[in-house]
């Protein structure tokens, strides 16, 4: 008989009570995900997840003391760190994309359909980004917007100056990778094989220092910009 797959297991971080009683009734209501903990603070998420090594944190952005973006960043120096997806509301954008180049996997509304909210973790768990189209937009704009043109030329050089350790082969498949493709569209795209775009993406990886694919495509919307 084959055994019961294991639930994705989640610790939720959020500063309000609420939130983190409507979250948890969310994720514990889908059989295959569960919640392993609670922390209302940074601090005290650093402590429940090096306690239970869940597979993704749900952390909010902003939090008294210790942020979102500060803890995230914190978790995901750690080994075999879990899969963060942050938490916002639109007055945040700039802190989510601070929290998306540490390497978070992406970014939901708290306003976000439960349904979603629980398809987001799964997607989360699985190494996949999830980007909320709402925020999405909103992020775009304030990593483009025309108050820090200094800062922006200033990133555009260093993630020039990053893409040009890449083979061209491995640029173009990191252009489709920010163009929000899937392996079988890449491979399409460019003429070769699933498995040759799986060892680009590693090479990717590997050369630029980075964990995942959204990471990826802000480095090469930077160098664009």
């Amino acid at each position: 008989m084959d055994s019961e797959p294991v639930p994705v297991r989640v610790v939720i971080v959020d500063d309000d009570q609420l939130v983190r009683m409507a979250l948890r009734l969310i994720i514990d209501g889908e059989p295959d995900l569960t919640v392993v903990g609670e922390a209302a603070d940074g601090d005290a998420a650093l402590v429940v997840v090096a306690e239970q090594r869940p597979d993704v944190v749900l952390m909010d952005v902003r939090m008294p003391g210790r942020d979102g973006l500060s803890t995230a960043r914190e978790v995901l120096t750690r080994p075999a760190p879990p899969r963060v997806l942050m938490l916002t509301t639109f007055d945040s954008d700039d802190l989510v994309l601070g929290a998306l180049r540490a390497g978070a996997l992406g970014f939901i509304l708290k306003d976000t359909p439960p349904s979603q909210i629980a398809d987001a973790v799964r997607t989360v768990a699985a190494g996949n980004p999830m980007l909320s189209p709402v925020a999405t937009a909103r992020v775009i704009a304030a990593a483009t917007g025309p108050d820090s043109a200094q800062a922006r030329s200033s990133s555009r050089d260093a993630a020039r100056k990053r893409l040009a350790a890449l083979t061209e082969r491995e640029l173009d498949t990191a252009r489709a990778i920010a163009d929000g493709l899937g392996n079988p569209e890449i491979a399409k795209r460019l003429h070769i094989s699933i498995a040759t775009v799986k060892a680009h993406t590693g090479n990717l990886f590997a050369k630029l220092a980075l964990e995942n694919r959204v990471q990826i495509a802000l480095l090469v919307r930077d160098a664009e910009q």
